[in-house]
């Protein structure tokens, strides 16, 4: 019973008892009308409360913080005669938010069909929202009754984290680009061009001796640049190297960002994070966006980052608060002569000259952006407005 109904009852009993004492006949009558009134009520959502088959989707499957999701309920009715109208509500839970509701009012839906209806999810932050149960009710037409049932279980919906477009470096271009070109010449990566005169840092290894013995300067073997073709990221969990949730928030962007980016640039990409997480493969971009939405800090530091069995030039990133964190002392057991290692620092400014910080989302860019040497970037800021987007346009 509702509100209402349960008042129209105890109105009812108090009425006829009043009438009975005071042996006044139109308050047994106005007592048995709304006593009846309920049991009508009553049997009225009993019999015609329709058994749906709902069915709930939510699109796009992966929502990224500041957008606007969709829910979308299908619902179809077997039954022989037309439905009453109907109120759909689907619980909406957020972590570290309060609960909410979402109320749809059906109409009739006429025998062995179907009807359709849907409200928005706007998401502020990354994590996880719980939708449902969807639950199914029906009013009689006085509202003193009312029955409710299940028509759709939980489903959980996964917001990653914001993420920037950022540039990947190309050889020569920008204080990065140059300083991978230096290193693959050095390397000598790819197929035998020309030979030149030794300079101060190539490797032995690239010595020509028959040439070198026909000159008075040692004499190596110049081969054709490779460009980069692999980036690990990796993202220091450890509480201990943040001092505010601020920071680590700021290091998860600085994460989705940076795998977006290597990924869409078709470059072999690997993401590491405490505890044990080690993601690679054609789809680690999906996979690290939805391991990057229920990530949090981690009591225990990173182990030492084994070695990426990979070829070609390559970019360890490590994103942390400061240099002194554990990530950054684990990383180095993995550096070899065809990785170079980027400190990005959500906490202070780096002490390596290719470090870069990001104490604020628009730093990050920017910094990023010198570093590898974009030209033009076009990034699509979701903001905490949950109706607004920005969009930020930098160039060098």
């Amino acid at each position: 019973m509702t509100r209402q109904g349960l008042v129209g009852v105890v109105a009812g009993v108090i009425a006829v008892l009043v009438g009975r004492v005071f042996g006044v006949i139109e308050l047994y009558v106005i007592g048995a009308a709304f006593i009846l009134a309920a049991l009508f009520a009553g049997l009225y959502v009993v019999l015609r409360h329709p058994r749906l088959r709902v069915t709930r989707w939510v699109h796009p499957s992966l929502l990224v913080a500041g957008d606007t999701g969709r829910v979308d309920v299908h619902i179809a009715h077997g039954g022989a005669l037309p439905t009453p109208r109907v109120e759909l509500t689907d619980a909406i839970h957020r972590s570290n938010a309060p609960d909410q509701r979402a109320r749809l009012a059906v109409g009739p839906i006429r025998r062995r069909s179907a009807a359709s209806a849907g409200y928005q999810l706007p998401t502020t932050t990354r994590g996880v929202i719980t939708v449902g149960p969807l639950v199914i009710e029906t009013r009689d037409p006085l509202g003193m009754a009312r029955r409710r049932s299940v028509g759709a279980g939980h489903d959980d919906v996964i917001v990653a984290p914001r993420s920037f477009a950022v540039s990947m470096p190309r050889l020569g271009h920008g204080v990065l680009g140059n300083h991978l070109l230096q290193r693959s010449q050095r390397l000598g990566p790819g197929e035998f061009h020309s030979l030149r005169e030794y300079v101060e840092g190539d490797e032995p290894r690239s010595i020509h001796w028959k040439a070198s013995a026909r000159s008075e300067n040692l004499i190596v073997k110049q081969h054709t640049t490779e460009g980069l073709r692999r980036v690990t990221v990796v993202l220091d969990a450890d509480a201990r190297s943040y001092r505010d949730r601020a920071g680590f928030e700021r290091s998860v962007t600085v994460a989705a960002s940076l795998v977006n980016s290597a990924d869409r640039a078709a470059l072999t990409t690997r993401f590491v994070t405490a505890p044990d997480i080690d993601l690679r493969g054609p789809d680690v971009a999906t996979h690290t966006l939805r391991l990057l939405a229920r990530i949090d800090t981690s009591p225990t530091a990173l182990r030492a980052l084994d070695r990426d069995p990979g070829e070609g030039l390559g970019l360890l990133v490590v994103i942390s608060g400061s240099e002194r964190g554990s990530a950054w002392r684990s990383a180095q057991a993995a550096i070899d002569p065809t990785l170079t290692a980027i400190p990005v620092l959500t906490e202070e400014p780096p002490q390596s000259p290719l470090g870069v910080a990001a104490r604020t989302d628009d730093e990050f860019v920017r910094r990023w952006e010198r570093l590898a040497g974009g030209e033009r970037l076009d990034v699509r800021a979701a903001i905490a407005d949950t109706d607004a987007a920005t969009t930020i346009g930098a160039g060098r």
